[in-house]
């Protein structure tokens, strides 16, 4: 039933399925970025419950309208195992990992693609407003462009878009190109990734492209304005803010504290187990400093959470096996009985626990290699309420475009890792809280509701005047 003033079509429904068959919801950096705007609009949200074949009649949950999307288990091998996640995920990450191109995985995007337009087709109003969400969607725009020429479309990519050399490599190129076109907004995390879409649309489609501006013909001789620009996309801020000063989560944070031998410094990792993230670089950097006697496993002990991702895609299976040899071998040369050089967690922890950690964290390691924006980042910001700590943040992390006030690094560069990491253990509490007050004001300002209040002024903005002509 078309009611919906405003649509948001994901991957992932917000929700999770839980043992007893209710719906918690589900963690991660786009469902936490989008709640509370799905909150105050009278909206429905169109994705996949997480489950092959799971077949459910559109429900209402915690104050939203929930559209579910069907997957077969051959939808989730070839659509997203394969060609979201073994194709464009790493040739949009600076090919990190070697992107496979396989046609059986195209038609299984296009075909499940074309369902995730369709529903949203038909659960729109007339004239509503539909935002679509990242890298697994691509070509909904279009499709949702020719099945409802009355809506005004949005897209918002949350990974990077790759300099045209390796974008290039793609043999459903153009496809995609036109597939994201069909929106009036498209989005992006940083504005050298807005840059990077013009060039391919001028080198590939020969489209006009001018300041933020792209001109799309239309099938009638006509032709309207896409706009493709940088909207840096934020967390929650003031959620963080409270649960730091909240009596039980500072006291959990002495307790993990305590836990961990109470040494004078913790360093913290917290990612998705992913190639992209430079797990094995920080670990690499922490082995030599220990090894070169300028940490101590007595002072300083790293605990990195890598929450499980992706875990029949044979990269990542790889990639579990070698941290896991190299946190052995660390910790085998450099523990002691009291102390712990990295205490491994490959778990997921609720929004509380990790806002102790944060809290429990003297240095906070973003160490990506490549990385749209890093809501990690902001989230430990935000959760210093007492103005200390250390961010150390890749620069080729979106997040570095903001955070200037980080320590930045460069992660391939092991030496300056190292070094960045001991000025980090060794930083003043004065320096510190310079720092972190700058990155702090940064972070409450431009939150979340700033970041979608952005793209949807936009987006309104563009509806009026886009303009076919």
């Amino acid at each position: 039933m078309s009611t919906a003033e405003f649509v948001v079509v994901a991957n992932r429904l917000p929700v999770d399925r839980d043992a007893d068959g209710g719906w918690r919801p589900s963690p991660g950096g786009l469902v936490a970025a989008l709640e509370p705007v799905m909150r105050k609009a009278d909206g429905a949200w169109v994705g996949w419950a997480g489950k092959p074949d799971l077949e459910l009649e559109p429900f209402d949950n915690d104050g939203m309208h929930l559209v579910p999307i069907t997957l077969t288990a051959d939808d989730v091998e070839q659509y997203y195992e394969g060609f979201s996640n073994d194709t464009i995920w790493p040739l949009y990450h600076d090919v990190i990992a070697a992107p496979r191109y396989r046609r059986a995985w195209w038609e299984s995007y296009v075909s499940v693609n074309e369902r995730f337009a369709d529903a949203a087709a038909s659960v729109a109003a007339q004239g509503a407003t539909v935002w679509v969400q990242d890298y697994q969607l691509q070509l909904v725009p279009r499709l949702l462009r020719e099945r409802r020429p009355d809506l005004t479309i949005g897209y918002f990519h949350h990974i990077p878009f790759p300099a045209y050399g390796l974008y290039a490599q793609l043999p459903w190129r153009r496809q995609v190109l036109e597939g994201l076109l069909g929106a009036d907004v498209i989005g992006f995390q940083r504005v050298a990734d807005a840059g990077n879409f013009a060039r391919a649309v001028r080198r590939q489609l020969r489209y006009e492209t001018k300041a933020s501006g792209i001109r799309v013909p239309e099938a009638d001789g006509g032709s309207r304005l896409a706009l493709a620009k940088a909207f840096p996309i934020s967390i929650d801020a003031e959620l963080y803010v409270e649960l730091a000063q909240r009596e039980d989560i500072r006291a959990r944070a002495a307790e993990i504290r305590a836990e961990l031998g109470n040494p004078k410094k913790i360093l913290l990792g917290v990612d998705r187990l992913d190639y992209t993230k430079g797990i094995r670089h920080r670990m690499k950097a922490f082995g030599e400093l220990l090894e070169d006697g300028r940490l101590s496993v007595e002072d300083v002990t790293l605990v990195q959470v890598a929450s499980p991702s992706r875990e029949r895609v044979g990269p990542y299976m790889q990639l579990r096996d070698e941290i896991e040899l190299t946190v052995g071998r660390i910790n085998g040369d450099y523990d002691t009985m009291g102390h712990t050089a990295i205490r491994y967690l490959h778990q997921a922890f609720p929004r509380e626990e990790m806002v102790a950690l944060y809290l429990a964290a003297d240095v906070m390691l973003v160490t990506a290699l490549r990385d749209g924006m890093n809501l990690v980042a902001k989230e430990y910001v935000a959760s210093r309420v007492d103005n200390r700590g250390v961010l150390v943040l890749s620069e080729f992390a979106g997040a570095a475009d903001e955070l200037g006030s980080a320590l930045l690094i460069n992660p391939h560069d092991i030496g300056g890792l190292k070094n960045t990491i001991e000025r980090a253990v060794h930083m003043p509490g004065a320096e510190q809280g310079r720092r972190m007050r700058a990155l702090r004001r940064r972070v409450r300002e431009h939150d979340v509701e700033a970041w979608s209040q952005d793209f949807l002024a936009a987006l309104d903005e563009a509806s009026h005047a886009g303009g076919h002509r």
